[in-house]
């Protein structure tokens, strides 16, 4: 059995319910990054960290020119993230004839592969791996470009240098040295993927507003669930993948009867240990027909393909039918995921049984991963 089942199995049992070696730097310990010493095989473009590598690669190649070079340095202490393709269409030549068209079909690419439209837009990014190497990425310096593991607890991750030749950097420690990581913008894919989500969700008939009338009692407004305060204590991510892109699956049956999900995204919840204080409203109480729901909250990593996640859900929630009681969703919502879903795609992060209307104060997650404190709240109407 795989860790990744193993690990889901236990958790619904439980719960029940680049771097950089110039010529003069020696200082990069061997200990550190180990030289593959051979060329890796051609990434396959069937998957979103194929694309990276192999744009990485050409990237990593194009490095050798020391105008482009500069031009890639000042972008990069410029911004936490360079757009890549705005990077490279604005340096024209600099940047060679082949990146910008490779580097502008791999966007194309990317966003097919995430389940999102072509007029998502720019996608990949080129980012120092971590605020510690500034200091270091000197211009003499020809950095190594790396691609962010697909599975976040690698204890390796692979970095190109500028005669393609792939090497291999320890990822449980952020080098002392600076590198360049390829990533995509997190935060535009998870924006745009939950409005795929949401549309797809609709269509399939489990995410449909409230019929009219619904809680009539409620006619200035409507209850609804604020989080106050949150905090993971692991969002799964590791130094060489950056702030996570966190949302939350709220589910429990409709007003007509059928099973239901709705996407909440929590953008500000970038790292784990941290106490944040949205006042978000999680869960509109008028679009569901019992008193409880349930809270899935999950991670947005490079592979999700958001297309998939809808479907997936739709397959596993309308199985499920109303028995004139509540029911909990989240061993339907965890089963129907495939198993890479519990180590990278989206990853799984905590979930919350039988949230009521009338909660109030501290809840802890059902995985030992997270708390959030919550109170009733009124939506008036103007």
């Amino acid at each position: 059995m795989s860790r990744a089942s193993s690990r889901r199995r236990a958790l619904i049992g439980a719960i029940v319910c680049v771097a950089v070696v110039g010529t003069a730097q020696p200082a990069v310990a061997a200990s550190t990054v180990a030289d593959a010493g051979r060329r890796h095989p051609a990434a396959s473009h069937s998957s979103v960290h194929g694309v990276e590598k192999a744009v990485a690669r050409a990237l990593a190649s194009s490095l050798a020119r020391s105008d482009w070079r500069a031009r890639v340095r000042a972008a990069t202490l410029a911004t936490e993230d360079a757009d890549l393709q705005a990077l490279t269409d604005k340096a024209g030549s600099l940047a060679g004839k082949a990146l910008p068209a490779s580097v502008a079909g791999a966007n194309r690419r990317v966003a097919a592969l995430k389940g999102l439209p072509a007029s998502t837009g720019s996608l990949l990014r080129v980012r120092l791996g971590a605020a510690s190497m500034r200091a270091r990425l000197t211009p003499d310096m020809t950095p190594w470009v790396a691609v962010a593991a697909s599975d976040e607890h690698a204890k390796t991750i692979t970095a190109y240098d500028s005669r393609g030749r792939g090497h291999t950097v320890d990822a449980t420690h952020v080098p002392a040295f600076p590198l360049y990581v390829l990533d995509i913008d997190a935060a535009k894919a998870h924006k745009a993927g939950l409005r795929v989500l949401r549309e797809q969700l609709a269509d399939n008939g489990v995410s449909t507003p409230a019929p009219q009338g619904a809680h009539a009692a409620d006619t200035a407004g409507w209850w609804a669930t604020k989080v106050t305060a949150v905090e993971v204590n692991d969002d799964q991510e590791p130094w060489f993948k950056g702030a996570a892109e966190m949302f939350s699956l709220v589910t429990g049956f409709g007003q007509d009867g059928k099973a239901r999900v709705d996407s909440v995204d929590m953008p500000y919840l970038d790292y784990d240990g941290t106490v944040y204080y949205p006042n978000q409203i999680l869960v509109n109480w008028s679009n569901y027909k019992y008193n409880l729901a349930d809270v899935v909250m999950m991670e947005d990593d490079d592979g999700t393909n958001y297309k998939s996640l809808a479907q997936a859900l739709t397959t596993a929630l309308l199985t499920v039918t109303d028995q004139g009681t509540y029911i909990p969703l989240v061993n339907a919502v965890l089963s129907a995921m495939p198993d890479s879903w519990f180590t990278d795609d989206p990853d799984y992060v905590e979930s919350w049984y039988t949230l009521a209307r009338n909660s109030t104060g501290r809840l802890n997650g059902a995985a030992g991963n997270g708390w959030m404190t919550v109170e009733p709240y009124f939506v008036e109407q103007f």
